[in-house]
């Protein structure tokens, strides 16, 4: 299942770019945010999900609680400096051991990050989403994919019904104390990001949902990733030519875990874009993967380093 299409010449080698000049790597500094990848089924099958999660692709397997926990033994064990752990998919909630996954990151005291469309599987757990929050005040925080204010353009993506259906739960989850985040989509008919920002701002305000629609983190607007797009190879000349620093790049300081249908067991890859593409999956552990990891491929330039994004806050 391949994550873009490359174009010809470019990243084909690790260490050298197409006109070989040498490639930029990002060294981990310090592992804060690890990611879960809860597995690739979801109950939508959006028009340009980077994973291309659907009811069908189980390509990644559903992670157990159990090997959840193996991972986040070894951060306090090695005393790892990680702040944060994320949760995405696929849809999270669609794994049927997630709600236990979530007990135990909140139990040890990490600030927790899920990302979901808040549609059914998550509302199926109603009940102990709200004893775990309440348990564990100020560090759960669930990330709502919102791709549009407007219904018809979240629906583009998404499919009929589903713009209500994630309104009605981000009601739920406001009315109910839960910090609420959002994430859109940039590239909807190049509409300017003040102009998508001040269209959030109005739809929050009349659902009495209380998120800042100004602020990057609780508004999270992603560029899009285009795979036929031609992007330029990223050379270590390039963070003196961008005045940018590699430890602004996602993999200086996280990591994503993932268990891939019919493996033994769960490995751990160099970041959240890049699950399918065997080069970025780095060891079976967390001391493993602290190797540093070569920008080859389009995404870590066109989504990373020349688009500005971040998963994490």
């Amino acid at each position: 299942m391949p994550d873009a299409v490359l174009p010809p010449g470019k990243f084909r080698d690790p260490v050298r770019t197409a006109k070989g000049e040498r490639r930029a790597a990002v060294a981990l500094s310090a592992l804060r945010t690890l990611w879960f990848n809860t597995g690739t089924l979801c109950n939508l099958t959006c028009a340009h999900c980077y994973i291309e999660s659907s009811p069908r692709n189980d390509a990644l397997a559903y992670l157990s609680a159990r090997e959840v926990a193996g991972y986040l033994d070894e951060v306090e064990r090695e005393g790892m400096p990680v702040q944060e752990i994320g949760f995405t998919g696929g849809e999270p909630f669609m794994n049927p051991e997630m709600p236990e996954m979530l007990a135990d990151t909140l139990a040890r005291g990490f600030r927790t990050l899920v990302l979901t469309n808040a549609m059914r599987p998550m509302m199926r757990h109603q009940e102990r989403l709200e004893a775990l929050n309440a348990a564990h005040p100020g560090l759960l925080t669930i990330r709502v994919s919102l791709d549009h204010h407007d219904p018809a353009l979240h629906e583009q993506e998404r499919g009929p019904g589903s713009f209500a259906t994630t309104m009605q739960s981000m009601q739920w989850l406001a009315a109910r104390g839960f910090r609420v985040h959002l994430a859109g989509r940039a590239a909807f008919g190049h509409e300017p990001e003040a102009a998508m920002r001040a269209g959030f701002a109005r739809l929050l305000t009349e659902h009495g949902i209380p998120v800042d629609a100004g602020d990057p983190v609780a508004l999270m607007l992603f560029p899009e990733m285009d795979p036929e797009a031609d992007v330029p190879e990223i050379t270590e000349a390039c963070w003196g030519i961008l005045n940018k620093s590699p430890d602004s790049v996602m993999c200086a300081s996280s990591r994503m875990v993932v268990r891939r249908k019919g493996a033994a067991g769960p490995s751990v890859l160099a970041c959240t874009l890049l699950a399918y593409d065997a080069q970025f999956e780095l060891g079976a552990t967390l001391a493993e993967a602290s190797r540093p990891v070569p920008l080859n491929h389009p995404h870590c330039a066109r989504f990373c380093v020349l688009g500005g994004a971040a998963c994490s806050r």
